[in-house]
C-alpha cells in the first residue's frame, strides 16, 4: 500500500493508524462471527442429544453386550459339567450328589459313583451308582440313587469321598474324571467338582 506524504499531516484524509485499526477492527469482527457460530451449533446439537437418548444408548449397548455373552452360553458348542456334592454328619454319614450339564450340548452314557471309603483309601466302607443315557444341555440330574447314608462308623475320624465320572461328551469322545475329598473335621462340607472344558472350535 502507497501513502502519500501530504495523506500523513493532511487532517482530512485517512491517516496510516486509521487504516491498521480498521483493518484489525475487521479481522476481530469477523473471529467473533465464527465464535457466535460454533458456539450456536454446540448449543443446537445438546439440544438435540437429550439425557433420554443418552440412556436409551446406554440400554441399547447393555443389550448388545447381552446379545454376545447369551449367544456364547446358549449357542456356542461347550461341553461343561459339573458335580456337586455335600456331605453331612446327620445319625451317620449323609452324602448328597448332583450333576449339572451347563454346556450348550447334551451329553450321553453318564455314569457317577460316590465311595465312603477309609482315610487313606484302602477299603471302601459304602458306594452309590447312577447311570443316566442322556443329560440334555443346562439341565441337572439329582434323586434317591444320588443319596447315600453310611451308618456304623464314628464321626470322630476323617474319610475319604472319592467321585468317579464316565459321560460321551458332544463330540463322541468318552470322558473320565475322579475327585477325591476328606471329609469328617467338618460336620457339613460341599464339593462342587468341574471337569476339563471343551469349546469349540477353541479346542
Amino acid at each position: 500500500m502507497l501513502v502519500h506524504e501530504d495523506d500523513i499531516y493532511e487532517g482530512n484524509a485517512t491517516g496510516l493508524l486509521d487504516i491498521a485499526s480498521l483493518t484489525v477492527d475487521d479481522d476481530m469482527a469477523e473471529t467473533m462471527a465464527d465464535v457466535r457460530r460454533a458456539k450456536a451449533a454446540v448449543d443446537s446439537l445438546g439440544q438435540k442429544i437429550s439425557s433420554r437418548q443418552v440412556a436409551l444408548a446406554g440400554i441399547v449397548l447393555m443389550m448388545f453386550f447381552g446379545v454376545m455373552i447369551s449367544s456364547w452360553y446358549w449357542v456356542l458348542p461347550r461341553d461343561a459339567v459339573n458335580v456337586e456334592t455335600q456331605y453331612m454328619q446327620r445319625g451317620g454319614h449323609l452324602m448328597m450328589s448332583e450333576i449339572h450339564n451347563t454346556g450348550s450340548r447334551a451329553i450321553t452314557d453318564v455314569m457317577v459313583q460316590v465311595h465312603f471309603e477309609a482315610a487313606n483309601g484302602s477299603e471302601v466302607y459304602q458306594s452309590m451308582q447312577i447311570e443316566v443315557d442322556l443329560i440334555d444341555a443346562h439341565s441337572s440330574i439329582a434323586g434317591d440313587d444320588l443319596e447315600m447314608l453310611v451308618v456304623g462308623y464314628t464321626v470322630w475320624e476323617d474319610y475319604l469321598i472319592t467321585i468317579e465320572m464316565e459321560w460321551t461328551d458332544y463330540n463322541g469322545v468318552d470322558q473320565r474324571e475322579t475327585w477325591e475329598h476328606e471329609v469328617g473335621y467338618w460336620a457339613t462340607e460341599i464339593f462342587m467338582d468341574r471337569a476339563d472344558r471343551s469349546i469349540w472350535p477353541l479346542d
